[in-house]
Parts: structure tokens; sequence; C-alpha cells
């Protein structure tokens, strides 16, 4: 694996799936990263690249043609390049080839960047359009972090705090995880959502233009938290599997499919697309304390 590092915080990202494994507070030795244990979800925090979410029969259209992606598409289980190394930066590259056409008919870059500064870390998307016409793509994050974060602590100590103290809605999912059209309000008090394991009963909270662009992970017994930014990203779900100790903050630039689309790629809710030549930026942060 590939170790990133300061004077206050060191990371561990896997090649596979370019996948953050581990994030450690250097002063207090806290672990702050989902461990994967499979007998509740063994990732820690996989891409979703080139698509966010389920699709309607795992199907869609482009151009007439039909093609197989399963949910949160195949990059996060690929194996990206190290493009380039230092002691607080690197860069992963993953390339369209021959495999990635038969599922998705594009040529891409797709790069990536996790950056180390002082108590915070950042990854970066950056995907490019290589080919020789309009490219099509959704892109997010699915970091998981360990609730408890201390041993002596419980699931229920902690709470979720919104940097915009006011009542979201969320869109449901239905048992194939596309969205059903239906919203239900979260409510928050003075910001704040409790974490239980009944949260997550009914799947992931997705929130479409979520007025917050910050949330933090804190705890009823000490000062130990995380900071998560995400502007720019329309899109966000919080999940955990069941009874698991953890909890994702998932921000994305598409979503799954509703009930009702038409599959056709250019019509799906969320798509992003890029000329020839051109790319897109996106980028999410973790502060540690």
């Amino acid at each position: 694996m590939v170790c990133l590092q300061n004077d206050f915080i060191k990371v561990w990202i896997k090649p596979k799936g370019a996948e953050l494994k581990s994030l450690v507070n250097k002063k207090t030795g806290v672990e702050y990263l989902w461990d994967a244990n499979p007998r509740y979800w063994g990732k820690s925090s996989p891409v979703l690249f080139p698509i966010v979410g389920a699709l309607k029969d795992n199907m869609y259209t482009f151009d007439g043609q039909t093609y197989d992606l399963p949910r949160h598409g195949f990059a996060r289980d690929m194996m990206f390049t190290v493009e380039s190394k230092s002691e607080t930066q690197a860069i992963f590259l993953l390339k369209s080839d021959v495999e990635t056409k038969k599922v998705y008919p594009f040529e891409f870059e797709f790069r990536l960047i996790y950056a180390v500064e002082k108590n915070k870390l950042t990854t970066t998307y950056e995907v490019k359009n290589v080919g020789a016409g309009e490219m099509y793509f959704s892109v997010g994050g699915h970091p998981a972090f360990a609730v408890p974060l201390q041993p002596e602590h419980l699931y229920t100590d902690y709470y979720l705090e919104f940097n915009f103290d006011s009542d979201p809605k969320k869109w449901l999912l239905n048992e194939a995880g596309l969205l059903n059209g239906e919203q239900q309000a979260v409510f928050l008090d003075h910001g704040k959502l409790p974490l239980t394991k009944e949260l997550f009963k009914d799947d992931a909270l997705v929130f479409k233009g979520l007025g917050s662009d910050q949330i933090a992970i804190r705890n009823q017994k000490n000062e130990t938290a995380l900071l998560f930014n995400f502007k720019d990203f329309p899109f966000f779900g919080i999940w955990a599997a069941k009874d698991a100790p953890f909890v994702c903050l998932e921000p994305w630039c598409g979503v799954a499919d509703d009930v009702d689309h038409d599959q056709d790629l250019k019509n799906k809710e969320g798509i992003n697309k890029l000329g020839v030549g051109e790319s897109f930026e996106r980028a999410w942060s973790v502060e540690v304390s």
C-alpha cells in the first residue's frame, strides 16, 4: 500500500480501487477509518465511477446499445497505477481499456489525488475525456468512518452535526436501490442527528441539494471529532450496514436511477457530460481532532 504522512496524520491507500484504508491521528493514535471487517462490510472507502448507486435492472442504453453495470460501477474493483508519489501526495490513475469499453463505451483518464496537509486529508476526483465524442459519467465517494472511535464509547454516544441547521428531506429507495419518488423529513436538533442502528434500517439516507457542505462526527464524551467537507457535490448519502460500527459519509456527483427512468444514460438524473478533451474535478476533505 501507499503511505502518506506529515507530523499530524498518516494515511494508507491501496492501489486496488485507489481505496483509502487508514487515517490515523499521529498525536492521539486514533484510527478514524472503518477497518473493512467483512462480517459487516468488506470495504473502507470505495470510489464510485462511472455511476453512482443502482441502475434500473443494472443496465443502461447509450446510442442504441445496451450495457450492464453493477451498482456504483467498476472502478472500485480495478487496479490503479501510481502515477506519482511524494511524502504528502499520491496520484492514482485508471485508464479505459478493452475490458472497460465492454460495459462503458467511453475513453477516459480517471485520477484520484490524495494529499495531506496538517490535520487534513483531501481526496480529489479528476475525470478527463480522451475520446472522440461526448462522455457521460457520475463519480462519488463512499468513505466509512469508525463509530465508536474509541472502545470505551457506544455507538449512541455519537451524532452527526450539519453546518446548515435545517431539517433536510431524504429520498426513499426501493428494495432494488432505486429512488421511488417519495421523500421524508429528517429531523435535526439544532443541526444534530443522533446516530442509532435504526437510522439505516431502510437503507441509506439520500439527499439532493443538501444545504450543508460540512458534516461533523462528534460524541458526547470528549472532543475527538471529524469534520467532513464536501462543497459542490449536489447529492449526498449517509449509510451503515445492519448493526455495523461505522457510518459512511458519501459525497456524490450522480445518484441512483428513479423507478420510472427510461434507462438512457443521457437522460439519467445527475449525469455529468464532458466534451472532447474536457476535464472535471471535485474534492472532499476530512479534518481530524
